[in-house]
């Protein structure tokens, strides 16, 4: 019997790169995804899964170093106004090449959230990059969509992990990804986690001289105000993660899928970009560590069944 997946993939910033992981992880093992729901980077993610071109998109993030990441940034935040990510779309059009939702292999949802009318809004018709870059505006730091009605912002602010679409695909199981969990990083891994430290507080100074460039003035005052508002970039980062984590577990309790797969929040920071390779790899070990447990008819410490 032909064992079929409905897949819901949460919200996290870079954590979302581990979606990859799982989702390779799941289709090794044999199991057929056959509906993807997502929300932010899990709506990213599920849109290249659903166009098939899942393996392109992994390729390009995997290719970028965190000077990548910079070129790819407009540095107006750091003058007070919101990151706009162009050239990201930009190039993530082109790989999509105009793809309509409603022309992808297997039923997609994207999940956005309307300020204006506050509710949720799902994209499940028109184009693929527009749904991804509104649910994926995080706000105060990103962009938002905003059209005559709508004023659309990351999914996160109502619904970080939309299971609620799977259910109509009548899949064998339903798996979620919460990539906001309360988990451990895996011990092989924690030696990566302080190499990152290192790499990220390079990072962070070159983020400072670049915006201080930006800014016209290669002063002290001008790399403290913009270390000043990095960090209450790090500071609104870590309050979406905890407002994330929280609703995850209220909307779970409604709808509880056959198997939640759990990413360490501590594995890695909302705006590590530059981390693809080591996320995707991280996804596909506790994936597979879930799934071991799943298949036996248990939990794990990654892997909870839920039905």
């Amino acid at each position: 019997m032909e064992k079929t997946v409905a897949l819901a993939l949460g919200s996290g910033g870079a954590r979302g790169y581990t979606h990859i992981g799982v989702i390779r992880a799941i289709e090794e093992r044999g199991y057929k995804i056959i509906s993807v729901s997502g929300c932010s980077m899990g709506a990213i993610v599920g849109g290249f899964y659903a166009a098939g071109k899942l393996d392109e998109y992994a390729d390009w993030v995997c290719s970028l170093g965190y000077l990548d990441i910079l070129r790819l940034v407009d540095f107006k935040l750091l003058s007070g106004g919101a990151i706009k990510l162009e050239k990201v779309y930009s190039v993530i059009g082109d790989m999509l090449d105009g793809c309509k939702i409603e022309d992808l292999k297997i039923p997609y949802t994207s999940v956005a959230t309307d300020l204006r009318n506050n509710k949720e809004i799902w994209f499940q018709r028109g184009s693929l990059v527009e749904a991804m870059r509104a649910s994926a505006a995080i706000p105060t730091i990103l962009e938002p969509v905003i059209t005559k009605d709508l004023m659309l912002v990351d999914g996160a602010v109502l619904n970080p992990l939309p299971i609620t679409p799977c259910v109509s695909a009548h899949a064998q199981y339903i798996m979620a990804v919460d990539i906001n969990s309360d988990v451990p990083v895996p011990d092989n891994l924690l030696s990566n986690l302080q190499d990152s430290e290192s790499q990220k507080r390079a990072w962070l100074d070159t983020v400072i001289d670049k915006a201080s460039d930006w800014l016209g003035r290669r002063t002290s005052e001008a790399r403290e105000e913009a270390g000043q508002n990095l960090g209450k970039l790090e500071t609104l980062s870590r309050m979406f993660e905890v407002m994330q984590s929280s609703l995850s577990r209220f909307k779970t309790a409604g709808y509880p899928p056959d198997l939640m797969i759990r990413i360490p929040t501590d594995c890695c920071e909302m705006y590590e970009f530059y981390r693809a390779g080591e996320m995707i790899r991280l996804g596909y070990q506790i994936a597979n560590e879930a799934l071991d447990a799943f298949e036996h008819g248990h939990s794990s410490l990654y892997g909870e069944r839920m039905n």
